[in-house]
């Protein structure tokens, strides 16, 4: 361990003996030149680890790439700044450090079909499986020299087969299809050149431990996976290959669990085959699990075995086990189905599932970063039962339990030292359990207070209608120099509501809340969900702000309307910040922002990377960028503010600061420009077809998504007819929007560029996106 008196202790005795006699002058000297010394040990120490591609700093990676002829390519975009985040992020992709790390076994293993698949894991981070598709054309085989491993006819009595159909894991021969798989027009794939490479795009996230949700109005003995209550594909959690000329199975890749995989059939005793739940899928540390706990004072969680799993389509709820012992299950919709005697009163049902989604937002057993104030004080919070890695942490049950006892440690303090140590607390929740409470957060002057997820942990917060006179959402409240943060929390059942103090004198004496940071969670949009993901409360707000000065800050979440209710002549508008997430009104005639009664919200907007779904009416825009806007964005104040790499929709509800490189006004102009140019005498650009043709490129470039509605695993993700003008329309060429930091259009082009240069010889490999 490096010391300020490193070089002091070396010194004999004697010399440090006089030193003490004469006031520590020698060890003043000595502890500046071994500050020095430190400095210079540790830049040569971070000179050897920049030798190594596995250690070296992200700077040195390109050099790296020039000493074995490794070339960046063009197609995918300008390097980034590496003095700024976002460009240290662009340039990891442009240059990713995996894959210069294996380029010389990549040439090495040219022309090899598992290679293509190393590479779009190395090259675009994105699992993937390689098809030649020359192997599933319908031909007539000699007699004797029979290939069976080729593809076949149809045989309609094989219906795992027939569900595959189409997909990565075809099976059957098919006609030839003369187009060409890289063609810009019509994608072909059953050809003699061929190869495609199927890729998933979507991430397969844990929930652990989680409640399952009773659907009591229906049938008690009737269960969701996800504890909002609606249908979830289950998802495969990879298993790695392990031998490097293995092609990617089912089991290999974050693919949705099909009823026919999740089952399988051994012979039962009575000699008949009985479909079970494979090993491959069901179990603790497997894909999906089931716990039941019988007692729910006194007991504690068993799994299922396997062999009481039953695959099932539930889609109408129609099937029923006959032996009471066996559960049905269905993994296409996430639902579970008990036999109507099985759960004894009070039983719990705990899970385990994995859900598909685009990127690492909005709350999840993802890792992520963690701070808090130094020398804060800790109070974990656990489920008494529970199935997660992390019970054995917990110090309470409930969070409300947590607040009391740092309430009364703050009561209990007498120094000084002890009060100013307990100003700052953080209750995290270590399990992915429900928290069927109301908390009310009311922090004094100076207090800094986070409700937070511990990492793995995803655990929800169910807010109930208690009181039916009166609203109940979870209220914040603060004094002055207050703050509060929420960190990877689910919130459903209602919103967040920031009040401040509603008359002047108190304002003047005791302050308002400072800081309200929401990261990494979901604010349930319409606060519940359907079965069909269809929202509950379409007109109700994620988060209200009444009458606060607060600066509200969120990043990657994922959540609803916001409403701001403040006195607009004698208060400073509302700082609101958002960047990287999802901001659904649940229709773009929705308002994501606004007042009350859908008046103006009395807010300084300042946004980047988001996808807002519905229309903004605020005070002030003081800056967007590679936003997303499907709904009319209004502001009072143009004169300040700027827009900039955005899509905004047109039209005479669409009233916004000055704005710079935005769609569909670039698409317009450069059509505009090419009409013109084409006119001539003889046939001249009439008002109506500039109008028509306006309306149509204002259409073309319209944001087109694989779904609108949250709990879908394709949630805000950026179809593929989409405009390439907003698929690559963000200011480093990325895509606008939430998604923007995944650099999905750097990863593809990347990843085209390669296989151009490592695809067998004869052959034409194309991009097959399978999510």
């Amino acid at each position: 361990m490096k010391t300020s008196d490193r070089l002091y202790d070396l010194l004999p005795v004697i010399h440090r003996q006089r030193d003490a006699e004469q006031g520590y002058p020698l060890r003043a000297l000595l502890r500046v030149i071994a500050e020095q010394v430190n400095v210079v040990e540790d830049d040569i120490g971070r000179l050897y680890d920049n030798w190594f591609i596995e250690t070296c700093e992200d700077w040195v990676v390109p050099y790296i790439g020039d000493l074995i002829g490794y070339r960046p390519v063009n197609e995918a975009g300008l390097a980034g700044d590496p003095r700024d985040p976002q460009g240290r992020a662009l340039n990891r992709v442009l240059v990713p450090r995996r894959e210069l790390a294996n380029t010389i076994r990549y040439r090495r293993r040219r022309g090899t079909l598992a290679l293509l698949e190393q590479l779009a894991n190395d090259v675009a981070d994105w699992p993937a499986r390689v098809v030649e598709f020359y192997s599933l054309l319908g031909w007539t085989q000699h007699v004797n020299h029979a290939r069976l491993q080729r593809g076949r006819t149809v045989d309609l009595r094989k219906g795992d087969t027939l569900e595959r159909l189409g997909g990565p894991f075809d099976e059957c021969a098919h006609t030839a299809d003369v187009r060409r798989i890289n063609s810009a027009r019509s994608q072909g794939r059953h050809n003699i050149p061929n190869v495609g490479l199927f890729v998933w795009r979507l991430k397969s996230q844990s929930i652990t431990g989680a409640p399952a949700d009773c659907l009591e109005k229906s049938d008690r003995s009737r269960f969701t996976f996800n504890i909002l209550g609606h249908d979830t594909p289950l998802y495969t959690l990879p298993e790695p290959e392990i031998e490097p000329t293995h092609i990617a199975s089912e089991l290999n890749v974050p693919a949705a669990i099909r009823r026919r995989a999740f089952e399988r059939r051994p012979p039962g005793p009575d000699g008949h085959l009985h479909g079970r739940a494979s090993s491959d899928y069901y179990g603790a540390e497997k894909s999906v699990a089931i716990w039941i706990q019988e007692h729910p004072d006194t007991g504690e969680p068993v799994l299922v075995p396997a062999e009481r799993i039953v695959p099932a389509n539930l889609k109408d709820w129609h099937y029923r086990t006959k032996d009471r012992e066996l559960i049905a299950v269905d993994p296409v919709l996430g639902r579970i189905a008990f036999h109507p005697r099985r759960l004894a009163k009070g039983a719990r049902v705990l899970v385990r599932y994995h859900q598909g989604f685009s990127a690492d937002m909005g709350g999840g057993e993802y890792p992520r970063t963690l701070s808090e104030p130094a020398g804060c004080r800790i109070y974990r919070v656990g489920k008494k039962y529970s199935v997660h890695p992390n019970r054995d942490q917990a110090e309470f049950h409930t969070i409300a339990e947590a607040l009391g006892k740092w309430s009364a440690d703050k009561n209990a303090a007498t120094t000084a030292e002890e009060k100013e140590a307990l100003r700052a607390a953080v209750i995290e929740i270590i399990d992915s359990g429900a928290y069927t409470e109301t908390p009310d957060l009311e922090l004094e002057a100076g207090e800094s207070l986070q409700l937070r997820a511990s990492i793995g942990a995803r655990p929800t917060l169910r807010l109930l209608d208690h009181n039916a006179e009166t609203p109940d959402p979870f209220y914040i409240s603060g004094k002055r120099g207050s703050r509060v943060t929420l960190d990877g929390l689910l919130i459903a059942g209602r919103g967040v509501q920031v009040e401040g103090p509603n008359d002047a004198a108190t304002r003047q004496a005791d302050g308002d809340l400072c800081d309200l940071t929401i990261r990494h969670c979901t604010l349930v949009p319409g606060w519940a969900l359907d079965c069909d993901c269809e929202p509950h409360r379409s007109t109700e707000p994620s988060l209200m702000l009444i009458d606060t000065s607060a600066r509200v800050k969120i990043e990657h979440s994922i959540l609803g309307p916001i409403h701001v209710t403040a006195n607009e002549v004698k208060s400073d508008p509302l700082t609101l910040t958002l960047t990287d997430s999802i901001w659904d009104a649940m229709g773009d005639e929705c308002f994501a922002l606004s007042g009350a009664d859908e008046r103006f919200a009395h807010a300084a907007l300042t946004i980047a990377r988001c996808t807002v779904l519905g229309g903004v009416r605020t005070h002030e825009i003081v800056l967007a960028e590679n936003c997303l806007f499907t709904g009319s964005v209004r502001v009072v104040r143009r004169q300040r503010g700027c827009v900039r790499f955005c899509h905004v929709p047109p039209g005479h509800c669409t009233r916004t600061p000055r704005r710079y490189e935005c769609q569909p006004d670039l698409a317009v102009q450069a059509m505009e420009k090419k009409l013109l140019a084409r006119a001539t005498p003889a046939s001249p650009l009439t008002q109506a077809d500039l109008d028509a043709a306006i309306a149509a490129e204002r259409e073309r470039v319209k944001p087109r998504f694989n779904s609108t509605r949250y709990g879908t695993p394709t949630y805000c993700q950026l179809a593929e007819r989409c405009a390439e003008e907003l698929r690559r329309g963000a200011d480093d060429e990325s895509e606008m929007g939430a998604f923007h930091d995944l650099y999905q259009p750097q990863r593809e082009a990347n990843l085209r560029a390669r296989l151009d240069e490592y695809t067998p010889a004869g052959a034409e490999a194309g991009i097959i996106f399978a999510t």
